[in-house]
C-alpha cells in the first residue's frame, strides 16, 4: 500500500520545485522585482548607476558627476546624487506548522506555499541576489544562510523538502497521541528568528495561512518592516466538497460520517487579524491554482492594503 505521505500535492519533491525556474523566467516578461541584478535600490544615497536626484555643486564633489544638462539650463554647477546600491539578498520563510499541513484540492496549502517560495527565488537568484530560508514547523525551525545563484537555490530546495518530509511524519506521529488535540504555536513565536538570520536591509517573503497567529502578530511584522522589505504570501484553500457523506476521525479516534451539501464552503476560517496584514505588501495565492498560475499572480499581483486615516475614522479621537 502506498504511503499517503508520499501522495502528490502532499509530498514536497526537490524535482518538481527545481522543474519550477522555467516558469519564474518565462513570468519575468513583467517587470523585475529588482531593477538592476546583483543589486537594488536602498534609500541611501551613495554610489550606484540609478540617479537620485540633482543638487548644486558643492566643493570636494567628484567633477565626474556633474549633470551637463541642468548645468547648462541654469548657468550653475549641478551634480548627480545616486541610490546607494547592495546586494540583494531575500529570506524565504515557509510556515510548515500543522495548519498548513492540509488541502482538498490540487496540493496542501505547505506544498504552495513552498511553491511560491521557490518561484520568487528562482527569480531573485536569476538576478544575481543571494537566498535563504527558514523553514517553520511545530517542534523547529530549519535555516539556511543566504548564499548565490542556482547553488543557493538548490540549498534551499533541498532544505524546504527535507523540513516538510518532517513536519508531515511529526504531525502523523502525533495524531496517533492526546497531542494530537494541542493548538500550533502561534506564528508570532518564530518571527524573531528572522531578526537574527536576516541583515537589515535585505527582503523577506513570508508565505503562511497565518492562522494561529498569536497576538503579538502586528507588531512582530511591524517590526520587521521597519529594517527590511516585508512581503507576505496568504495562502488560502477556498475549493467546495462535492455533495456527499464523508468520513471523519474524531479526537478520541472514533469513526463517523457527516453529509455535506454541494453549497457547503470548505474555506478554513483564520484567526488572522486584518489589522496584522494592513500596511504591508501582500498577494493572495490559492491552493486549486496551477503552478503557472501562481508565477503570474507572484509578478502581478502584490497589493497594498492601505492602513485607514485617522482624520477619516470617526472613532478617532
Amino acid at each position: 500500500m502506498n504511503d499517503p505521505l508520499h501522495a502528490s500535492g502532499v509530498a514536497l519533491e526537490p524535482d518538481h520545485l527545481m522543474a519550477l525556474r522555467p516558469l519564474a523566467l518565462m513570468a519575468a516578461t513583467e517587470p523585475a522585482l529588482s531593477p538592476l541584478p546583483g543589486g537594488w535600490a536602498t534609500r541611501r544615497k551613495g554610489r550606484g548607476q540609478e540617479i537620485a536626484d540633482l543638487r548644486d555643486y558643492q566643493p570636494g564633489d567628484d567633477m565626474r558627476h556633474v549633470d551637463p544638462g541642468a548645468t547648462a539650463r541654469s548657468g550653475r554647477l549641478h551634480v548627480r546624487q545616486f541610490q546607494e546600491e547592495r546586494d540583494r539578498v531575500a529570506l524565504l520563510v515557509a510556515d510548515f506548522r500543522h495548519p498548513m499541513l492540509w488541502g482538498i484540492s490540487r496540493a496542501f496549502l505547505s506544498v504552495v506555499a513552498a511553491e511560491a517560495l521557490t518561484l520568487i527565488g528562482w527569480r531573485i537568484s536569476e538576478e544575481g541576489g543571494r537566498i535563504g530560508l527558514l523553514a517553520l514547523t511545530d517542534d523547529d525551525a530549519v535555516a539556511v544562510a543566504p548564499r548565490p545563484r542556482a547553488r543557493g537555490m538548490l540549498g534551499v530546495i533541498g532544505a524546504l523538502c527535507r523540513a516538510h518530509a518532517d513536519a508531515l511524519r511529526r504531525r502523523r506521529l502525533t495524531a496517533q497521541t492526546q497531542n494530537a488535540r494541542l493548538p500550533p504555536p502561534p506564528l508570532d513565536q518564530s518571527l524573531p528568528r528572522i531578526e537574527r538570520i536576516c541583515p537589515s536591509g535585505s527582503e523577506v517573503f513570508l508565505a503562511s495561512s497565518f492562522d494561529s497567529p498569536g497576538q503579538g502578530l502586528e507588531n512582530q511584522l511591524g517590526q520587521l518592516a521597519r529594517r527590511r522589505a516585508l512581503r507576505l504570501v496568504d495562502i488560502k484553500e477556498t475549493l467546495d466538497l462535492p455533495k456527499g457523506r464523508y468520513p471523519i476521525q474524531t479526537g478520541t479516534g472514533q469513526w463517523a460520517q457527516v453529509h455535506i451539501g454541494a453549497s457547503v464552503h470548505t474555506t478554513k476560517p483564520s484567526e488572522t487579524p486584518l489589522s496584522a496584514l494592513l500596511g504591508h505588501r501582500c498577494i493572495s495565492l490559492t491552493s486549486a491554482a496551477p503552478p503557472s498560475e501562481l508565477a503570474r499572480d507572484i509578478v502581478t499581483g502584490w497589493t497594498v492594503t492601505p492602513r485607514p486615516c485617522p482624520a477619516a475614522d470617526p472613532n478617532y479621537g
